[in-house]
């Protein structure tokens, strides 16, 4: 058994996340600590909302709530849809607790004494529309490097290339859309990013088989034009983590906070904090702090592509530079985009499938199976309803639905609601056995290396060889001439249902614990041995027979969500 810490990329707390957000960070990441529990290792699974900095600030506003009030109620909203996706978290924590508070300011201290924070006099945007600074990410203009229009001041979303808004072409707020915009000149401090260069590329390249996606970014931003740059990490702002050195008042910073960029990514070591303040586990730092026995833990990151420069780069400058025994992520698994029915997800326009429109129309379970064998690793995805129906109707409904359906019913009309006496099985069994071990292996296998994609595929290979070899050995057709053996067979099928519902629960939880009270199966062990786990359900076990495990989607259905979320929300 090994220690496996988890983190997902922290959601903003401004609204109902999209089905790309989901799919980027926070349903990969379950997927993984639900697999490694099953295999009887030690997870913790963490992640929060991202609260602080304008976005949250407008927020706010828009809602005509005070912002401390407004990021309370979302918080809630986001942790019940994040429940309803079964996202198994041991702790939903917020970065605006008072553990990542004190957290962050005692990081600065150190980062401070350490020489790595240097104040700046700057000049930053000023709108006089707004009657306030801009932050970098509410200055949108033309990107001076790809010729991208909607490029914000702090970095291009097309080309990824790291900006300042004063190297915008036509600038403008984003607030108010205003180009009334001067340079003031403000106070800021700087996170010496410059001079950990050579210890983070060093760093980097001990890290073993990261994604090239993530590699190439981190390193994009080491090497591109003039390397890593220097960082500001405050801003003029009232909502966030006062900046403090320690305990203290910094002199010549006062009513700014720290930049949410910043105190992010500290809130994943403060929610294991905010964890075991709220009594649900013990001794945080034995998960954190390699001086508490956090040596033997694999930390692993889930993020989307945009997130990768602040988690390769900045938050690893933060670590190394408080010259403390904090844990680093051994591992990152980041993803591309996916799109939306021939374009994009659109937060702003509302266009494309929010949490909670999907969990309105279908459970979770038709969800989680399409995005995560869609999801977008080598490369962007896209999401379709045709693709979508096809996938549900044939992979969850034709494959392993119609399995454990015709498998429990057939049972029950021929030899009742229980569990079969069985003879001898023959070479189709053999055969099943063996090529069910090898897939059983190979899901395994992809589901360590987190390829997602081949898991799922896997996976549902297993499923087909339980459809095939009913098709093959008919057992409506041998009971006509030899009973026991169709008993024999039925009772194997039966017992494939129940490894089904073992080894796709990572996947399908709802649907794999809905089959297993079905089966009243009360050991859920995984299959370490194939061939055991196929006799887990010995003569005479009592079973029911399952609900519809998965509906089909009908054509009028795709074709009424197609009309509805191709644009605004209401």
């Amino acid at each position: 058994m090994a220690r496996h810490l988890i983190t997902s990329a922290i959601p903003y707390i401004n609204g109902v996340k999209h089905l790309g957000n989901l799919v980027g960070s926070q349903l990969p990441a379950d997927l993984y600590a639900r697999y490694l529990r099953a295999r009887g290792h030690e997870v913790l699974f963490l992640c929060a909302t991202d609260e602080h900095g304008t976005p949250a600030e407008l927020a706010a506003a828009k809602a005509g709530k005070p912002v401390a009030e407004y990021c309370a109620e979302m918080w809630q909203v986001q942790s019940d849809l994040a429940e309803g996706f079964r996202l198994s978290f041991d702790h939903f924590g917020r970065s605006s607790s008072p553990q990542n508070h004190t957290l962050t300011q005692h990081f600065a201290a150190r980062l401070d004494a350490a020489g790595l924070i240097r104040e700046v006099s700057e000049t930053q945007m000023y709108s006089h529309a707004d009657g306030r600074f801009l932050p970098d990410r509410y200055i949108e203009g033309t990107c001076p490097n790809c010729g991208f229009d909607s490029a914000r001041g702090d970095q291009c979303d097309n080309c990824t290339k790291q900006l300042d808004p004063v190297d915008l072409i036509n600038p403008r707020s984003t607030i108010s859309g205003s180009t009334d915009l001067e340079m003031r000149e403000t106070k800021h401090l700087y996170l010496r990013q410059s001079v950990m260069k050579e210890r983070l590329e060093e760093w980097i390249d001990t890290r073993q088989g990261w994604p090239v996606l993530t590699t190439s970014i981190a390193k994009k931003w080491l090497n591109d034009g003039d390397g890593l740059q220097d960082r500001g990490i405050t801003r003029d702002l009232d909502w966030g983590v006062p900046v403090m050195k320690g305990d203290q008042p910094w002199p010549g910073m006062e009513g700014k906070v720290f930049y949410v960029w910043f105190d992010a990514p500290i809130e994943y070591i403060a929610c294991a904090q905010e964890w075991v303040d709220a009594g649900k586990g013990q001794d945080w730092e034995r998960w954190w702090r390699t001086d508490k026995g956090a040596d033997d833990v694999r930390y692993t990151q889930f993020m989307g592509k945009d997130n990768v420069p602040f988690h390769t780069l900045s938050f690893p400058v933060t670590i190394l530079g408080s010259a403390e025994p904090w844990k680093l992520v051994d591992y990152i698994k980041s993803f591309n985009y996916l799109n939306y029915d021939g374009g994009q997800f659109s937060t702003s326009r509302g266009r494309g499938v929010f949490m909670d429109q999907a969990l309105e129309i279908l459970p979770a379970d038709y969800w989680r199976w399409w995005l995560l064998s869609h999801v977008p690793e080598t490369s962007d995805s896209e999401f379709t309803w045709e693709n979508f129906q096809t996938s549900v109707n044939k992979d969850l409904a034709d494959v392993l639905g119609n399995f454990a359906s015709r498998v429990t019913k057939f049972c029950r009309s021929k030899f009742g609601t229980s569990v079969p006496e069985a003879g001898a099985q023959g070479p189709d069994e053999a055969r099943l056995i063996a090529d069910l071990t090898a897939k059983v292996r190979e899901y395994e296998t992809h589901m360590e290396a987190i390829e997602i994609r081949k898991a799922a595929t896997a996976l549902r290979a297993a499923w087909v060889l339980g459809n095939e070899y009913l098709q093959e050995v008919a057992p409506w057709s041998t009971i006509k001439t030899d009973e026991a053996k169709a008993q024999m067979q039925i009772r194997l099928a039966l017992n494939l249902v129940r490894l089904y519902a073992v080894i796709s629960a990572p996947f399908i939880p709802d649907a794999s614990s809905d089959l297993l009270k079905a089966m009243r199966a009360e050991d859920a062990a995984w299959p370490e041995d194939v061939a055991q786990a196929l006799t887990a359900l010995p003569a005479g076990h009592a079973f029911d027979v399952p609900e519809v495990t998965f509906r089909k989607i009908t054509d009028a259905e795709r074709e009424d969500w197609q009309g509805r979320f191709a644009g605004q929300r209401g």
